[in-house]
């Protein structure tokens, strides 16, 4: 048995995949607590674990996030208000993560493993504190797509596939070059909380997120992320975790008309957070596929969402709509995902082998939509408010090439050769023995 740490950063898309690891080690018969928000602590208990919250200066809710940072609404999405996050969201908290780190290790828990989110900067601060050896093991769980700079592939941020021909390398150098640049602000800023911690950032903060832990285990395969050939030793492809286990939910009641469908059924969600404007994406796919010989299952993600878009007048015959629709039991029926693109869900519509039409923007949406078109498992509508027509077109070329079904499946045969959840317990029992 181990002792194992699991941290997390209070966002709700940080701590599910985290209690996901937290649970799975807990059947495994590890000993474990989950260091994250308060607001968390009945779902880390459901999960089997111990829950420590943050302190104050680290813990926040995640759902009301202009109380805790005002200002941050009125900032525009993109690499302004990622700016904003590096330094205030993400960055401040990292002295008071790292002492409560300390703290639990020396006082209550002296764990041999801490796994955490990569943007959880206490267990980078923990791992630059001492080397390996005099420290618990530190592995990061990549919950989206790497963030290190690479001559083979574009900076994040930019929302583009790797360039192709002679002189891409050299391109790739000057554009992370330029992210750099407009960095320079939060890298000072992050260094100097790093140095309140007591410890010094080896460099360029995007890299460090992966090449700084002893481990760093990518929840993704390897065709679904632009090649590198400069990916640290620590760098392991794992696959995507396992879709969260859920208490029973009772179908919708037109739940049969879904298993005797003839027509094709497309899927449409806003993810499980980001959907409080169904109007953004849901209410778009609903008027888009109103006259197509498909069935259209909206899953608002939200008890009062069938009632929210109703209300906006009388729905197609070939949609239905529901709260909270599970996903498991929907996409072996699905023939294509019209999706926000939360890393998660992308991959456990590919984990069926459902294609997917994204549409997104915010946090990493536009970078996962790219790749999602990249690996050819789907379209990239390049907005999080698309129009009716481009969604329908978009859905409708998916649904008439075979290619994207294919490649859909291609992934999902390349996600069951791996095992994100027997790789962790592998690092852990080694890092016990």
């Amino acid at each position: 048995m181990a002792l194992v740490i699991a941290a997390a950063t209070p966002f709700h898309g940080h701590v599910q995949p985290v209690l996901t690891v937290a649970a799975d080690l807990v059947r495994r018969g590890h000993e474990v607590v989950v260091l994250t928000g308060s607001r968390f602590a009945e779902d880390v208990r459901a999960a089997g674990a111990l829950h420590v919250s943050l302190p104050p200066a680290a813990d926040f809710d995640d759902r009301r996030l202009e109380q805790h940072f005002p200002g941050r609404a009125a900032l525009p999405t993109g690499p302004v208000q990622l700016d904003y996050d590096m330094k205030y969201v993400f960055g401040d908290p990292t002295a008071a993560q790292y002492q409560a780190l300390r703290t639990l290790l020396a006082r209550r828990f002296p764990a041999s493993v801490v796994i955490s989110d990569p943007l959880f900067l206490g267990t980078t601060a923990l791992a630059l504190s001492a080397p390996p050896g005099r420290r618990p093991v530190t592995v990061g769980l990549g919950i989206t797509m790497p963030t290190l700079l690479s001559e083979d592939a574009p900076p994040i941020g930019l929302g583009m596939p790797p360039l192709l021909g002679e002189g891409a390398k050299k391109r790739h150098r000057e554009m992370n070059d330029q992210v750099k640049e407009a960095f320079a602000g939060a890298q000072r800023h992050i260094e100097e909380n790093f140095r309140g911690s007591g410890t010094e950032l080896p460099g360029f903060i995007l890299d460090c997120l992966a090449t700084v832990p002893d481990h760093y285990l990518q929840l993704t395969v390897p065709g679904f992320e632009y090649p590198r050939g400069d990916l640290p030793p620590s760098f392991r492809f794992v696959g995507p975790l396992p879709a969260a286990p859920r208490a029973p939910r009772p179908l919708p009641e037109w739940w049969a008309e879904v298993e005797c469908a003839r027509q094709p059924v497309v899927a449409v969600t806003q993810g499980s957070f980001d959907n409080r404007d169904l109007g953004r994406l849901v209410r778009p796919a609903i008027e888009a596929l109103a006259d197509q010989d498909v069935l259209v299952v909206a899953a608002t993600g939200r008890a009062d969402g069938p009632a929210e878009i109703e209300a906006g007048g009388p729905m197609p015959a070939n949609v239905r709509v529901g709260g909270y629709v599970p996903f498991d039991a929907l996409l072996p029926y699905a023939s294509v995902l019209v999706t926000n693109g939360g890393y998660g869900g992308v991959h456990q519509a590919l984990r069926h082998g459902v294609p997917l039409v994204v549409g997104g923007d915010g946090e990493d949406k536009p970078e996962v939509a790219a790749r999602v078109q990249w690996s050819g498992a789907g379209l990239d509508l390049r907005t999080g408010q698309p129009s009716p027509e481009a969604v329908r077109d978009a859905v409708l070329a998916v649904l008439g090439e075979p290619g994207y079904h294919a490649r859909a499946a291609g992934l999902r045969a390349e996600i069951e050769r791996h095992d994100a959840l027997d790789a962790i317990a592998e690092v852990v029992a080694t890092a016990a023995s």
